[in-house]
Formats: C-alpha cells, sequence, structure tokens
C-alpha cells in the first residue's frame, strides 16, 4: 500500500510541475495577399467547410481550445498543430511554389475522400468537423478544380 502512495504522490507532483513548462500557442499574422480563402475567392460554402474542419490545424488562425492549456495534453495539440501546418498552411497559401501547390491540393484532394482528413481524434472533440459526404464532396470538387484550371 506504501508503495501504491508513493506512487500516486510523485505522479501528483510530476503533473503540477509539468503545468510550468511553457507551449507557445501564438500565431502568426494572417496577410490577406497569402492566404487561399483570399487568394483564390473562394466561395462562401467551402470557406466555412475550411474553417470548421481545416483551420484549426492547417492555418495561422487555431483556436486552442480549454483542454490544450493542461500539460501533456498541450503538447500533443500543438504537435499535432505544427504537423498540420507543416503539411498545409492555408493561410501563407501564397508563398508556395506552384508544384508544392499542385501537390498539396492533390493530397487534400485524396485525404477528405478517403476520410482520413480531419482526424478522428479531432472530431471526437469537435463533432462540427465531422464532414458530411456532400460537404466532402463540394470541398474534393473545389479542389480539383482548381488544380484542372491550373490557377493555384
Amino acid at each position: 500500500m506504501k508503495i501504491f502512495l508513493n506512487i500516486i504522490y510523485w505522479t501528483l507532483i510530476v503533473t503540477a510541475l509539468i503545468q510550468f513548462v511553457p507551449v507557445d500557442r501564438s500565431n502568426k499574422p494572417v496577410k490577406q495577399e497569402e492566404n487561399f480563402v483570399y487568394l483564390l475567392n473562394t466561395p462562401p460554402a467551402v470557406r466555412q467547410i475550411l474553417k470548421k474542419a481545416c483551420y484549426d490545424c492547417h492555418s495561422n488562425e487555431t483556436v486552442y481550445p480549454d483542454y490544450a492549456f493542461v500539460a501533456p495534453i498541450s503538447w500533443s495539440v500543438k504537435n499535432h498543430v505544427n504537423e498540420g501546418r507543416e503539411h498545409l498552411n492555408l493561410s501563407v497559401w501564397g508563398r508556395y511554389n506552384p508544384d508544392l501547390k499542385k501537390s498539396m491540393l492533390e493530397n487534400s484532394v485524396h485525404s477528405v475522400k478517403e476520410y482520413a482528413m480531419p482526424l478522428p481524434a479531432y472530431i471526437t472533440r469537435h463533432p462540427e468537423a465531422n464532414l458530411t459526404k456532400a460537404e466532402r464532396v463540394l470541398l474534393t470538387n473545389y479542389f480539383e478544380e482548381i488544380l484542372k484550371s491550373g490557377a493555384y
């Protein structure tokens, strides 16, 4: 019993101490002239889908939920956001070269069609991000239209 209480005691101490490890949750400023939705004059319906399902991880407009302020969960959330921005950051779309834009659009089409995005773990905490089949079709059609036109 003493060992069990010792484990509980030290677990609580470590949990309290890790709360002081800083996590940078700041967002870089967003310039309209680089932002995907403004550069491509994205229709409002598609813009709404992007905002509710993609922007928290794939833009510099992340809205961190309350649970993202508690370590070690905050570390995981920040890691997911960093990875998402690494793969595609809609806030800096204008900085990407055409080949990278094409690749990102193709990957986005595949991910949305295959239900790989938004991540299932994200959907459990953000049910509004669970896209309907119609929303997925609208989003993939929009990306495919951009790809066909070459105006990315």
